[in-house]
C-alpha cells in the first residue's frame, strides 16, 4: 500500500506544495553539481592528461568515443534501476543505495587519475549509479503528487529541471578551473563530495516521503501480454516481424568484433525493441481474453509513448555533443579577452562555454511559462507537450546549423571569437526546454502507474541511442570510402557532420510533428 506523509495535501486547487519536495530538489542540485561537474572536464581531461600515450591525431577521436560511451552507459542502467525499484525495493531504497556506489565511483576518479583501469572503473561505477538512480528521482516527484494536487507537479518539474541546471550551472564554470589549477585529484573529488552530501539531503527525508511499494509479480504486465499476444496460437504477420527482430539483433551481437561491444549491444536492443514492439503491436488484440482489456490497452499506451520517444534520440545525439564536439571546436578559437563586455574573470576555459546553458535554462524557464505560453494561448495555439517537444527538436537542428557555419569559417582558416558559440549554445538550450524538462512530465503522466520507473528507464534510453548514432557516425568515419565521399563534398569532416546531425533533428522533428498530431493523451496520475 503506498504510504503518505503525516502532512497530506489538501484537496482543491489551494492544496499546499507537498512539504517533502525540498528534500528531494536539494538531493538533486548537490547530485547535478557531482555529474556535470565531472562530466564537463572529462573530455579536456582525456585529451590532455588520460590519453597522451596515443598520437596526438587520434586523442580527439578517442575522447570522445570514451565520453559518448560513458553518457550510453548512464542513460542504459535506468533500466536496471526502474526494473530493481519497480519489482523489489521501491524507488527510496534503490537511489539510496546506488548513491552509494555512485559516491565510490567518484572517489576512483580522484584515486586513479593517472591508471586509465580504475579511472574507466570509475566511470562505470558512475554511470551505474548515476543511471540507476535517474529515472528514479524524477519518478520519485511524480509520487508526491495526487489528483487533488497534480496541477502543482508541473511547476516542481520545472523546478526540479531549473536545479538540475542550478548545479550544472557552477559546476560548468568552476570544475574546469579548478582542474587547470588544482588537478584532476581536486577536479574529481570535490564533485564526489557534493554527491556524499546529496545522498545525505535525499535519507534525510525519509519520513516524509510518500512511499509507493515495489509492484508484485503481475501476470498481466507488459512482458506477460505482449508474450501473449506474439505466441497466441495461429501464425500470425506480427510474429514473423518479432521473429525477424530476434535474428537481427543476433546478427548486431555477431558484429562485436567489427563493431566493439557497446555498439553492438545498444544496436541489437534497438533492433529487439523496434520490430518487438512492431509485431506486439500487430498482433495485441489476441491477448483479449486472457488478460484483462485494461491490461492490453495498457500495452498498447505503452507501445505508443516508445514511439515518441524514439523519435526524440536525434536530439540527445546533438545535444550531448556540446561537452565533446564543441568543446573541441572552442579549443581552436579565440577568447576575446580585450572586449570589455567578455568576463575574463570567469571565463577562461573552452570547457567553460557549457556553463551559458544551465544558465540560459534557468533563464528560460520561468520566461517561458510566464511570458511565452501565456502569449501563444492568447494568440490562440495551445503549447502542448507534444508541440513543445517538436519544436525543440527543431530548434536542436538550427544550433547545429549555426555550429557549422561556424566551423567553416574556421577551415577557411579566419579567426574566430568563442563568444560566436553563443549562438548556437542559445539555440541548443531553448530545444532542450521545450524537450527535457517537458518530456519528464510527459513521461510520467502517460504511463500506467505499475510502469513508472520502466517508462522512465525508457525515456532515458532515447538518451542512450541518442549517443549511439554519434558512436555509429564516429566508426562510419573510419572507413575510407566514406572518408573521401565526405573529402569530395567539399566540407571539412567536422562541418560535414554538423551538417549531418542537424538535418537528422530537422527531419526528426518534421516525423514527430506528424505523430504528435495522431497520439491521445492519457492522465495517470494516481488518485486523491
Amino acid at each position: 500500500m503506498t504510504t503518505a506523509s503525516p502532512a497530506a495535501p489538501n484537496a482543491g486547487r489551494d492544496a499546499p506544495m507537498p512539504p517533502q519536495v525540498p528534500y528531494i530538489i536539494g538531493n538533486e542540485a548537490c547530485e547535478r553539481f557531482s555529474f556535470y561537474g565531472m562530466r564537463n572536464i572529462l573530455t579536456p581531461f582525456l585529451v590532455t592528461s588520460l590519453l597522451l600515450s596515443y598520437p596526438l591525431a587520434d586523442r580527439a577521436g578517442i575522447a570522445k568515443d570514451v565520453f559518448h560511451t560513458f553518457v550510453i552507459g548512464v542513460y542504459f542502467f535506468p533500466l536496471l534501476g526502474g526494473w530493481l525499484s519497480d519489482r523489489f525495493f521501491g524507488k527510496y531504497h534503490t537511489v539510496l543505495w546506488l548513491s552509494v556506489v555512485y559516491c565510490i565511483g567518484h572517489a576512483f576518479l580522484a584515486i586513479f587519475e593517472d591508471n586509465r583501469q580504475g579511472f574507466y572503473a570509475g566511470l562505470f561505477l558512475i554511470a551505474l549509479g548515476s543511471g540507476g538512480i535517474k529515472p528514479l528521482v524524477s519518478a520519485f516527484v511524480g509520487d508526491q503528487f495526487d489528483q487533488s494536487n497534480k496541477h502543482k507537479a508541473k511547476l516542481v518539474y520545472d523546478a526540479f529541471y531549473w536545479t538540475i541546471n542550478f548545479g550544472s550551472f557552477f559546476a560548468s564554470l568552476l570544475m574546469p578551473r579548478i582542474l587547470a589549477a588544482w588537478g584532476p585529484a581536486w577536479a574529481f573529488g570535490i564533485p564526489g563530495i557534493l554527491m556524499g552530501i546529496a545522498t545525505v539531503i535525499f535519507w534525510m527525508g525519509r519520513k516524509k516521503y510518500v512511499h509507493v511499494p515495489p509492484s508484485p509479480p503481475n501476470p498481466h504486465s507488459f512482458l506477460n501480454v505482449a508474450r501473449t499476444a506474439l505466441m497466441a496460437p495461429g501464425a500470425g504477420a506480427g510474429r514473423l516481424v518479432a521473429g525477424i527482430g530476434l535474428l537481427a539483433a543476433l546478427g548486431a551481437l555477431a558484429l562485436i568484433p567489427q563493431l566493439g561491444f557497446v555498439i553492438a549491444a545498444c544496436l541489437a536492443l534497438g533492433l529487439f525493441l523496434l520490430f518487438g514492439g512492431i509485431g506486439t503491436g500487430m498482433q495485441l488484440e489476441r491477448a483479449r481474453g486472457a488478460h484483462p482489456d485494461e491490461a492490453v490497452e495498457g500495452v498498447r499506451a505503452v507501445l505508443r509513448i516508445l514511439v515518441v520517444f524514439a523519435l526524440v534520440t536525434p536530439f540527445w545525439s546533438l545535444f550531448d555533443q556540446k561537452a565533446s564536439t564543441w568543446i573541441l571546436q572552442g579549443n581552436v578559437m579565440a577568447m576575446p579577452h580585450d572586449q570589455w563586455w567578455w568576463p575574463s574573470w570567469l571565463v577562461q576555459q573552452p570547457a567553460q562555454m557549457q556553463a551559458l546553458n544551465p544558465l540560459l535554462v534557468m533563464l528560460l524557464i520561468p520566461f517561458n511559462n510566464l511570458v511565452l505560453y501565456p502569449a501563444l494561448r492568447r494568440m490562440g495555439f495551445e503549447p502542448t507537450a507534444l508541440r513543445r517537444m517538436g519544436f525543440g527538436i527543431a530548434f536542436s537542428g538550427l544550433a547545429w546549423v549555426a555550429a557549422g557555419a561556424i566551423q567553416i569559417y574556421l577551415d577557411g582558416g579566419h579567426p574566430a571569437s568563442i563568444a560566436w558559440q553563443i549562438l548556437p549554445y542559445a539555440l541548443l538550450t531553448f530545444g532542450e526546454v521545450l524537450v527535457s524538462a517537458t518530456g519528464l512530465e510527459f513521461a510520467y503522466s502517460q504511463s500506467p502507474p505499475s510502469m513508472k520507473g520502466t517508462i522512465m528507464s525508457f525515456w532515458l534510453l532515447s538518451v542512450t541511442f541518442g549517443n549511439l548514432w554519434v558512436l555509429m557516425t564516429n566508426a562510419a568515419l573510419r572507413n575510407a570510402l566514406v572518408g573521401s565521399w565526405i573529402a569530395g563534398s567539399g566540407l571539412s569532416e567536422t562541418a560535414f557532420l554538423m551538417f549531418f546531425f542537424a538535418g537528422f533533428a530537422l527531419v526528426a522533428a518534421a516525423v514527430f510533428g506528424l505523430y504528435a498530431t495522431r497520439y491521445k493523451l492519457v492522465d495517470h496520475y494516481r488518485a486523491a
